[in-house]
């Protein structure tokens, strides 16, 4: 197996910018992604995962450039609490643009994180926009913690497999928190 991370961001790359959807490692468990933007593209990941469109998923993101090219307003608190996380943290914040309206949750909200993890980074980079990031499980069922657990349905569901990180155990999902533009704080998943 080829763990050369420049092949595969190319390789899920071209997958991505012709609407295609990917399974790929992220800094937490595998996840089934594409490009935030594109409609179509998210809609195929929702028929994957039979997931109800009311249910939105996460945006990955490498940057915060990238954070305010979607979030023209975002609390000053959402900084601080990035960068005491010492885990994984998902934001859950207000008032998203630049991205696929199916993915913008029906409170007109939008969750993210932003990942160092190199192979999302760097496809991130070469996209320049928002990688959709959702569970390797059909909904309601359990969130793999290997590659081997990954179900055949989604295996075959996706348009390309990332071929890295195959024999990593993941941590747990992100926790996720919910900030309004009034700085209201809620944890959602500690």
């Amino acid at each position: 197996m080829s763990e050369d991370i420049n092949t595969e961001v190319h390789n899920a790359y071209e997958v991505i910018k012709n609407g295609g959807i990917i399974l790929y490692p992220t800094d937490t468990v595998w996840g089934i992604g594409c490009d935030a933007s594109n409609e179509e593209a998210v809609a195929k990941v929702y028929a994957l995962k039979q997931r109800e469109e009311s249910k939105s998923m996460i945006c990955l993101m490498n940057s915060e450039k990238m954070v305010y090219a979607v979030f023209p307003k975002i609390p000053e608190v959402a900084w601080e609490l990035l960068d005491l996380s010492e885990k994984p943290t998902t934001l859950i914040l207000d008032g998203p643009k630049n991205v696929a309206k199916n993915i913008i949750a029906e409170d007109n909200t939008l969750a993210i994180r932003i990942v160092k993890e190199p192979f999302c980074y760097k496809l991130m980079e070469r996209m320049k926009r928002p990688l959709v990031s959702t569970s390797a499980n059909i909904s309601g069922m359990f969130t793999p913690k290997t590659f081997k657990e990954i179900s055949p349905e989604i295996l075959k569901g996706v348009d390309y497999v990332v071929n890295l990180q195959r024999d990593k155990v993941c941590k747990n999902p992100s926790t996720i928190i919910k900030l309004s533009l009034d700085s209201q704080v809620k944890i959602i998943r500690k």
